[in-house]
């Protein structure tokens, strides 16, 4: 499924080249590429429109040679390519454009370190006293697999919908969510507890 653009009356952050909705990451390569907070920061950058390596390398502050090696190794590891091109005087710029809105990781990234995506999600979290954010909640609820799975469903709709907004203001925000199992202790079905044992 590829990604249109859409038009400008529909209030949606509209990026400036075609990408599909989602792809996987499962090689080595692909693990190793995104196991890189400069590889990732490159990634997040390009999810708002494509950007040649001096422009990457300006809003990352880091030299060109720099990010130009970390986009060598996304674009080998097949999660960014290069969506258009622009002749400058002698020079050929080229764009980088992300493959895939969404990557889906078909495992961890490192065995080190399972919840890598996210402690890599939240390293560049900052802290405000007079602001409303960050906002963090935690649920716990003993249910089907089916429902767990349709909850991550509408997680991946809401966190669709967030990348969608038009870009404006003056903060990067951040969206994490999930659903996942545990091996916290529950009440079975067969192992309810009546009147008479609790009177024990």
């Amino acid at each position: 499924m590829t990604t249109k653009p859409q038009d400008a009356g529909d209030a949606r952050h509209v990026l400036d080249y075609e990408l599909d909705d989602i792809v996987t990451a499962s090689t080595n390569a692909q693990m190793k590429a995104v196991a890189d907070d400069t590889r990732m920061d490159i990634l997040n950058l390009l999810l708002e429109k494509a950007a040649t390596v001096s422009q990457l390398a300006e809003v990352l502050d880091k030299p060109k040679g720099t990010v130009g090696y970390h986009a060598k190794v996304l674009d080998d590891a097949g999660l960014i390519t290069v969506v258009r091109t622009n002749k400058v005087r002698a020079m050929t710029e080229k764009y980088y454009g992300r493959v895939g809105r969404t990557i889906h990781f078909s495992r961890p990234t490192t065995d080190d370190d399972p919840l890598w995506f996210v402690h890599d999600a939240l390293r560049p979290i900052t802290h405000d006293e007079d602001h409303a954010l960050p906002m963090f909640t935690s649920r716990v609820a003993r249910i089907p697999i089916e429902r767990a799975v349709e909850f991550s469903e509408r997680i991946m709709e809401v966190a669709q919908e967030f990348i969608e907004i038009p870009r404006d203001g003056d903060t990067v925000y951040g969206f994490l969510a999930g659903v996942y199992p545990t091996d916290l202790p529950a009440f079975g079905d067969r192992g309810q507890m009546t009147d008479e044992h609790m009177d024990e």
